[in-house]
């Protein structure tokens, strides 16, 4: 098979959640363990550090990789989703798996693929995984995909475990209860294992404390360990100030990651790099500095606060839950602009009630779907808007809309692109 062929195959024989939603969910690990056993546990070959939460995991996990990647490790990251090619999930020191690997691991394992009929996220992190081991990296950050305790990333034993945050997420999968969420997250709290904890959070705070005291995990919250103090944004570049209550000096990071909201995964990234200095790794203060100063370059994430063009400046984010448009919200009204155009999309397993009560009424909107199955039809989206004095019209495409948006704006407006990874994924 061609390496499209083989994308064609994945794609389509293969349940998977981000195109098909909760049909493609499997509420338990046996066909992660069963390919685990086919590949002769091949994530037990290098050291693992595991990235959970519900905002921020996809950041805190590049911000990890990129300094052990300035540390001198060959570094595995795995994440989800992609949102140009498919080889964006696996990637080590920054490129992107060959489309050869992939192609390979299909046609040679294809016959076991179809007696066991895994998901499309199960395969996925059996390659990952298999590939990692036969490159012989040293370390691979995993950032777990939906969940914790039944996410298929769940049978590595990882040096330390990282949980962002809590909030409402895919509910119709994990529970409506912020507690029961929070269990779900905390499923990949391992025994003896130090797990850091980005936020408190009053509501959760004592299920992770709870699980970790079971579990005999030394549990760390990154806020009480840095404190942040105060942030500086220039051109590219953010200069952040925490003061560390272990070291009782403050510490200043430069960071290329724009959004305010990434001062929280920042402090996170460095606290759970602590925890890996503290069992040996040798990571010094310069490379701190150097791999947050450089995140976008070393691993190439996109789609953080990015900032698409000038003049009307045009930018994208793909938070997508209610806790994430909130930040998006307050970093669009930090950013100076005449008037908001704003390219949306939702897909229709959201609350999308509770988004939009958030959106900005004075944003001219351009309503629209991602290409995906999932996505929110854009006519009925337009009408679930108007309910919150949202006023725009609907795109059958994401490009039309933007097109749209860019006819109507002039260099001193502003374009969001957003609502929607998927929406996000046709932009960037």
């Amino acid at each position: 098979m061609t390496y499209q062929e083989t994308l064609d195959y994945m794609f389509t024989q293969l349940p998977m959640y981000q195109r098909t939603g909760k049909a493609a969910y499997k509420a338990n690990l046996d066909n992660t363990l069963a390919l685990d056993a086919y590949f002769n546990h091949p994530h037990k070959k290098f050291k693992t550090v595991h990235v959970a939460g519900t905002n921020g995991k996809g950041s805190v996990s590049h911000s990890i990789a990129s300094v052990l990647q300035k540390s001198g490790f060959k570094v595995g990251l795995y994440t989800s989703p992609h949102l140009r090619d498919f080889r964006e999930r696996i990637k080590i020191n920054g490129q992107v798996i060959s489309e050869s690997a992939v192609v390979d691991f299909i046609g040679n394992h294809k016959a076991k693929f179809e007696e066991l009929k895994p998901s499309f996220f199960e395969m996925t992190v059996a390659l990952a995984f298999e590939y990692f081991a036969s490159e012989e990296i040293d370390i691979a950050v995993i950032e777990v995909g939906l969940g914790g305790r039944l996410d298929s990333t769940n049978i590595i034993s990882p040096l330390v475990s990282v949980i962002t945050n809590i909030s409402k997420d895919h509910t119709n999968l994990l529970g409506n209860d912020i507690c029961d969420i929070a269990k779900e997250k905390a499923g990949i709290i391992k025994q003896g294992v130090p797990v850091v904890i980005g936020e408190r959070q009053e509501f959760v705070e004592d299920v992770f404390r709870n699980i970790a005291r079971e579990r005999e995990s030394n549990i760390l919250f990154a806020e009480d360990m840095y404190e942040f103090r105060n942030a500086n944004i220039n051109i590219g570049k953010q200069e952040l100030s925490y003061f560390s209550t272990q070291q009782l000096e403050n510490v200043l990071i430069e960071c290329d990651l724009l959004g305010k909201y990434q001062q929280k995964n920042i402090r996170t990234a460095i606290c759970a790099l602590e925890q890996l200095k503290s069992q040996g790794l040798n990571i010094s203060d310069e490379n701190i500095h150097s791999g947050l100063s450089q995140i976008v370059k070393e691993t190439g994430l996109l789609g953080r606060w990015q900032v698409l063009q000038e003049n009307p400046k045009i930018i994208c984010d793909t938070g997508h839950n209610s806790a994430g448009i909130r930040e998006i919200i307050e970093q669009i009204r930090m950013t100076d602009y005449r008037k908001l155009n704003i390219v949306f999309g939702l897909v229709d397993d959201k609350n999308t009630d509770e988004v939009l009560s958030l959106m900005p009424k004075e944003a001219n909107y351009y309503f629209t779907r991602a290409s995906i199955p999932r996505a929110l039809n854009e006519i009925k989206l337009l009408e679930l808007a108007s309910a919150y004095d949202l006023i725009g019209k609907a795109y059958s495409t994401v490009e039309e809309a933007l097109n749209a948006a860019k006819s109507d704006a002039e260099k001193e407006d502003m374009i969001f692109v957003g609502g929607s990874t998927f929406v996000v994924a046709e932009v960037v």
